[in-house]
């Protein structure tokens, strides 16, 4: 039987996490919001969507999280012609031994990068998703594990859809969250420019965490207490994005297509207590929900065509439903 993580070591636990911010910060400027999602979706063993234009420090973010982590990490780019024995491995003949042996591939890491994951194939990104859900591959007639921790960080870019297969909803639907990168202020991008301009600047990150650390914040987290009431809160929030009538949203109604899956309540739970976890809380607020909400239900809520011509974003449609969606106490 587990015990409980001592006061001392979560709070020792939260300290290294502090410091994961501190050395990522000396490499990437201002995106601390992007890393604290990257983090969550480690701690609590979710996959992230990222979603913003070229050059936003995304590859860059999570390269340097993955030194600062001391866990494996690989970047995977996207093509056309990309094929799911690229991505999970194959089999190859050695002539020597006169057999086939098992080469294995990119997936297995601890941090996956894969970047512009619309731009390849269903087959491929299918490969990618089943190693995502199922947490191994096969690969001939053997099925290997996925190392631990295993976490898949997918980029997207919004502007450029020419030549891309975009990801059908149930696919995204296996995404805990999707994080939209947005421009820096004018102050960090004046800071990214100074910084990046100097040929001689250093990029080099001190290890912080390691994988048994990593457990160790996940057992934690898992130790955070939600209250039913706020369990309540969340299904009360997810069943307003598949029946908005019922909670006096008759306009947003017309808009929403098909609302979240139960996917929504179970990352929402986690990411809440993520989020807690990371405040120095071994509580759940109302305020934790509220604050992950946009990002694990903005690929969840199907808007229909109306909303689009009208100009309704799935973003105005959550606040809506944060809105109108009360805590029974």
């Amino acid at each position: 039987m587990e015990t409980s993580a001592s006061t001392e070591e979560k709070k020792e636990l939260q300290h290294k996490v502090q410091q994961v911010y501190d050395e990522v910060g000396k490499v990437v400027v201002g995106q601390q919001y992007m890393v604290n999602r990257l983090m969550i979706g480690l701690f609590t063993q979710g996959h992230i969507l990222l979603e913003g234009v070229p050059g936003l420090a995304k590859t860059l973010t999570v390269n340097t999280l993955a030194n600062v982590l001391h866990l494996d990490f690989k970047r995977i780019q996207f093509t056309p012609d990309l094929l799911p024995a690229d991505l999970i491995g194959t089999m190859i003949y050695n002539q020597k031994a006169s057999n086939f042996e098992v080469k294995k591939g990119p997936i297995f890491s601890n941090l996956i990068l894969a970047d512009e994951v619309n731009r390849s194939p269903a087959k491929v990104q299918s490969a990618l998703l089943e190693a995502m859900q199922e947490k191994q591959v096969t690969i001939g007639e053997t099925t290997f594990k996925l190392d631990r921790p295993f976490l898949v960080l997918a980029t997207q870019n919004p502007v450029d859809q020419e030549g891309t297969y975009p990801l059908p909803e149930a696919q995204v639907d296996r995404f805990m969250m999707k994080v939209h990168v947005d421009y820096p202020s004018k102050e960090d991008e004046l800071e990214i420019m100074r910084r990046m301009s100097n040929m001689s600047f250093n990029d080099e990150v001190k290890t912080v965490l390691d994988k048994d650390d990593v457990f160790a914040i996940r057992k934690s987290i898992n130790e955070v207490n939600l209250s039913e009431s706020l369990e309540k809160y969340i299904i009360e929030l997810i069943f307003a994005t598949r029946d908005p009538k019922s909670y006096g949203m008759t306009d947003e109604a017309s808009y929403i297509q098909f609302g979240a899956s139960p996917r929504a309540s179970i990352n929402l739970n986690l990411a809440a207590k993520a989020i807690a976890f990371l405040d120095g809380r071994d509580f759940v607020l109302p305020e934790d929900i509220k604050e992950v909400a946009t990002d694990v239900l903005n690929h969840r809520i199907i808007l229909n065509y109306e909303a689009e011509a009208d100009g309704v974003t799935t973003q105005d449609l959550i606040q809506t439903i944060l809105n109108k969606v009360n805590v029974n106490r």
